[in-house]
């Protein structure tokens, strides 16, 4: 079953960092230059592309439980002011955006569909990845992790996007790639799809029971296309 539906949306929602970007690479790369900074033991990329997709705090959090066995509080500290540090002098070393969304940006464009892109990171790392990868005219609003009282999984920033937007929930749509995408879709209680090739803390996507999960965007324009015929 098609949830797009894109005919009947004013709105669409998009999720950053493994659903618009593939930031992976370069979130490796500044957690090792952070960890050897630190005089810390290495990690691999492939591990830090499964410990992503909660957050810069969270990762790090992560980061020293695999490292030590436990976290200690002030040390995480120091990791993640070092680390948030090093990723903001060099957001696009390696990041790059995944085949399929720019089509889809174009076509929700050409179809007069507002577009915000809604983030757990920072807003101004956010913005600087859009900025950099020439992604930034295509959307409305940016919503970091800090633009807010809350983050997702809280339902607060599509619900205060839907509103800046004048948007229902019936005309809203959220596309991400987690468990936090999902749950705060749910309860700000719009549609939510999900893309089966982003970042979700090494869960299965399928686990928290999404709506549609697409391996490409382009399948969403190309249901449209169907559903148009019928």
């Amino acid at each position: 079953m098609s949830v797009a539906q894109l005919q009947s949306r004013n709105l669409i929602l998009f999720d950053l960092d493994g659903t618009l970007v593939d930031s992976a690479a370069d979130l490796y790369r500044a957690m090792n230059l952070s960890l050897e900074k630190l005089s810390l033991p290495l990690v691999t990329e492939v591990q830090v592309r499964e410990w992503v997709g909660k957050g810069a705090a969270k990762l790090c959090e992560t980061v020293l439980e695999h490292l030590f066995g436990r976290v200690d509080a002030q040390l995480q500290k120091q990791l993640l002011d070092t680390f948030m540090q090093v990723y903001a002098q060099e957001l696009c070393v390696n990041t790059t955006v995944y085949d399929g969304v720019l089509v889809f940006l174009e076509h929700c464009q050409m179809h007069d569909i507002s577009m915000v892109c809604v983030t757990n990171k920072p807003e101004y790392l956010a913005r600087g990845i859009l900025d950099i990868l020439q992604l930034s005219s295509y959307f409305k609003m940016v919503i970091g992790g800090d633009s807010l009282p809350e983050r997702k999984p809280h339902p607060l920033p599509l619900l205060h996007c839907m509103q800046s937007q004048n948007a229902s929930a019936m005309e809203s749509l959220m596309i991400g790639d987690s468990s936090n995408d999902v749950e705060a879709a749910r309860r700000a209680g719009i549609d939510c799809i999900v893309v089966s090739y982003g970042y979700n803390h090494g869960e299965n996507i399928n686990d928290c029971q999404p709506q549609q999960v697409v391996d490409s965007l382009v399948e969403l324009i190309e249901e449209d296309k169907v559903r148009s015929k019928a």
